[in-house]
């Protein structure tokens, strides 16, 4: 199903400088990058999470351990949204105790999510701290969830929705706002 595009928010362009940039953060916020490992969250959220790691490896000259959660299990509603949950393969292959983690996602929205994702990542271990980084938040919380890190802040109204592309899984790097599936009440014929 195609969405309307309302607006191009961020291009190629400006994905790559924001990634920079908040590398650049999370290298200073940590004081380096000791103890530091990066966990993306499936799909779009893994494939950021290696981009990050790539630029603080250029800054640092360090290999960072990366790691990639599904989250399909811990979420709140995935037996209501989802009829067969498309379950995918979790790889953290390192010792995430007393690590500093920084879980990577796409959009921050509600922070369930992010709620699920810092679930699924504490059945690993128990890390020093874990930090958030999102490359938008497009606000309206349900929950006490705040990101770290913020690419771009984009608040939404109700009939809009971020879409995030990446050249891995959609040939193309931008951040879009689009309306808003039609949602079928359970009244409705």
């Amino acid at each position: 199903m195609s969405q309307k595009v309302i607006a191009k928010i961020i291009d190629q362009n400006g994905i790559r400088r924001t990634i920079v940039r908040l590398a650049h953060e999370i290298i200073e916020r940590n004081k380096g990058t000791e103890r530091l490992a990066i966990v993306g969250v499936r799909t779009r959220g893994a494939f950021l999470a290696k981009r990050l790691i790539n630029e603080i490896n250029k800054i640092e000259g360090d290999e960072l351990h990366l790691g990639v959660l599904d989250i399909t299990m811990y979420r709140d509603d995935f037996r209501q949204r989802l009829r067969q949950p498309k379950v995918q393969q979790t790889n953290i292959p390192f010792d995430i105790d007393e690590k500093n983690i920084v879980l990577v996602d796409d959009v921050i929205y509600t922070g369930r999510t992010t709620r699920a994702a810092l679930e699924a990542l504490m059945s690993f271990g128990r890390p020093a701290n874990i930090q958030l980084a999102v490359l938008v938040d497009r606000g309206h919380r349900e929950l006490p969830i705040k990101p770290d890190y913020v690419g771009k802040n984009i608040i939404t109204s109700i009939g809009e929705e971020i879409r995030v592309k990446m050249k891995e899984v959609d040939n193309d790097d931008c951040v879009l706002l689009v309306e808003a599936p039609e949602r079928k009440s359970e009244f409705s014929d």
